[in-house]
């Protein structure tokens, strides 16, 4: 079908179960409906890493946090029994969504077409958005807001830091006597990991020629911890600082108050995109225009995807492993020499940092 479900849109729940980064171009999504109906129940269906982040967002009137697993689907039933939602939107296109979304009571439940769903993920929806082109993700998930006819524009992730954030902030950036720049230095693939050699020499770089603090951020796994202390241990004339595991709200604050962000191909990009801050961004095994930084500081990005023979129009969504090595540290360097003669102008001053 495709022209929109005849509902309402009183009672919204958005299905989302899916990691931190696609959590972050939810956001967008939910504030342009509060936008076009500020009076609408807007719930939303999340993990319970996701949640952390996310939640408290001033556009979603109920969160419900669940685990995808039978236990945790089943219990999701009940906690929505004797709720009633127009619209589920089920922006997923896995099975753990589709069972999430059978899940929820709703008259009319929106998903994406067949040719792009996948585990059958569409026999979970009544309704469906009209195939379109393979473009970035936040684009894909704006043609459901084209479907039922609310603008996503102007584009907001209203994403923090919150005021009672600040006090944290402020006292994190009271510890550097510069500007910091942050740096995601791991993920959770290891094939989207750049080499922690190379990360030093940026990182002394960035001490000793650009005047920045390096602050390493992510997340407490081990094998990020392993990352980090391997970079810290080859930098020769730099003394970065470790921050991994603060928390994914204390990110947001880290990230909001850094006059400069280089990321790999994970959630840490997008939160600094939404947070309008300036990331060199290193892409190799998805394509920029895919999963890049979305709308901004493309002359920033560190393209290793990217083949002579492609065609610069089309978005390609197949993956292209072991392709990191191919970034060396001077294509880095050369991006944030960029940053300095483009946005460092407009970078947060170090001593007003959540003033």
């Amino acid at each position: 079908m495709t022209r929109p479900p005849d509902v309402p849109l009183d009672r919204v729940c958005i299905v989302m179960l899916s990691a931190v980064g696609d959590s972050v171009h939810v956001l967008p999504v939910v504030t342009a409906l509060r936008r076009h109906r500020p009076d609408a129940h807007i719930a939303w269906v999340v993990q319970r890493g996701p949640h952390a982040l996310v939640g408290r967002h001033p556009a979603v009137s109920a969160f419900h946090v669940v685990e995808p697993t039978a236990g945790g689907l089943l219990d999701l039933r009940r906690r929505l029994r004797g709720e009633r939602f127009d619209l589920a939107i089920d922006l997923q296109v896995a099975l753990k969504g589709g069972l999430a979304t059978m899940m929820v009571p709703a008259r009319a439940k929106l998903g994406f077409d067949r040719a792009r769903a996948r585990d059958a993920n569409w026999l979970f929806t009544t309704h469906r958005i009209p195939p379109g082109p393979r473009q970035h993700v936040q684009d894909q998930y704006f043609e459901f807001l084209r479907f039922l006819g609310v603008p996503p524009e102007p584009v907001t992730w209203d994403l923090g830091p919150r005021d009672d954030e600040r006090p944290w902030q402020r006292a994190f950036v009271a510890r550097f006597d510069r500007p910091i720049a942050a740096i995601v230095c791991g993920t959770s693939d290891p094939d989207r990991d750049w080499l922690p050699e190379r990360w030093a020499e940026v990182c002394d770089a960035l001490d000793a020629d650009f005047g920045l603090q390096p602050v390493l951020v992510g997340g407490p796994s081990d094998r990020e911890r392993a990352t980090a202390a391997e970079v810290i241990r080859l930098a020769r004339r730099s003394t970065p600082h470790d921050a991994l595991g603060s928390g994914l709200r204390h990110l947001v604050a880290i990230l909001d108050a850094s006059a400069l962000v280089l990321s790999l191909d994970t959630a840490p990009l997008h939160v600094t995109v939404a947070l309008d801050r300036p990331v060199v961004s290193l892409m190799a095994q998805a394509d920029p225009k895919r999963s890049g930084p979305y709308r901004k500081y493309h002359d920033l990005i560190v393209n290793a995807f990217a083949e002579p023979g492609d065609d610069p129009a089309r978005v390609i969504w197949e993956r292209r492993r072991g392709r990191m090595a191919r970034i060396e540290v001077r294509d880095v360097l050369e991006r944030v020499q960029r940053w300095r003669d483009r946005y460092a102008g407009g970078a947060p001053a170090h001593d007003s940092a959540g003033a």
